[in-house]
């Protein structure tokens, strides 16, 4: 998780690759309620996630505040996820499993179908999920409607494709991460000066520091 009002924090900077009606732009504070987060407390989900209000997570009706700040519009993906520790789901699955082997000799059976352990794993699973409560968590967006450009506190794979793909799905936008490849092209008229593209596209990495290649 992370704060932009806090001192200091990592985020992924993106541009979206399309440009933005002004139609659009007027319905996203009923597109983030249209795919507001949805609680996940009384079903056995591992992971849900949506939006909420940048103010207050717990709030995905924009009561507290609105999403539009001046130019710019500002939310939180939230996402609330369940962990079954290893080591309870390792001690519940093979108490489920001598169980199952017991019954299975008392019916002169020699041994369980993988099938059937598949199948008692999946119930364990589902048993522990129901009584194990979700940890929530949130990450902050914010829109720059001039610029097209989108920030995101998280640099996490996993939670940048989530919400690169719930961006999309919620306004039909999709996102390119901003690379420097893709700010240099943000920076320079490549069309006046094709030379400065040939010098970007013949650049390698360099090591800064020994080892690191």
């Amino acid at each position: 998780m992370g704060k932009f009002s806090s001192g200091a924090v990592s985020m992924t900077r993106f541009r979206i690759a399309e440009s933005v009606t002004r139609e659009l732009l007027n319905e996203v504070p009923q597109r983030l309620k249209q795919f507001a987060f949805l609680p996940i407390d009384d079903i056995a989900e591992e992971r849900g996630w949506g939006w909420a209000n940048i103010d207050d997570m717990l709030d995905t009706e924009w009561k507290a505040s609105p999403p539009e700040k001046g130019e710019f519009f500002a939310f939180t993906l939230r996402v609330d996820r369940r962990r079954i520790p290893p080591a309870i789901m390792k001690k519940e699955v093979t108490i489920a499993l001598r169980e199952e082997e017991e019954r299975a000799k008392e019916q002169g059976r020699k041994f369980v179908s993988r099938d059937r352990k598949n199948e008692l794993r999946a119930q364990v699973k589902l048993r522990l999920l129901t009584r194990t409560m979700p940890v929530p968590a949130s990450f902050e967006v914010v829109w720059n409607t001039n610029t097209g450009i989108v920030y995101f506190t998280s640099t996490s794979t996993s939670v940048v494709q989530l919400f690169m793909n719930q961006f999309t799905l919620s306004f039909g936008l999709p996102l390119e991460p901003l690379s420097a490849y893709a700010l240099a092209d943000r920076l320079f008229d490549f069309e006046a000066n094709p030379s400065l593209e040939r010098a970007l596209d013949g650049m390698v990495p360099t090591a800064f520091i020994a080892g690191v290649f």
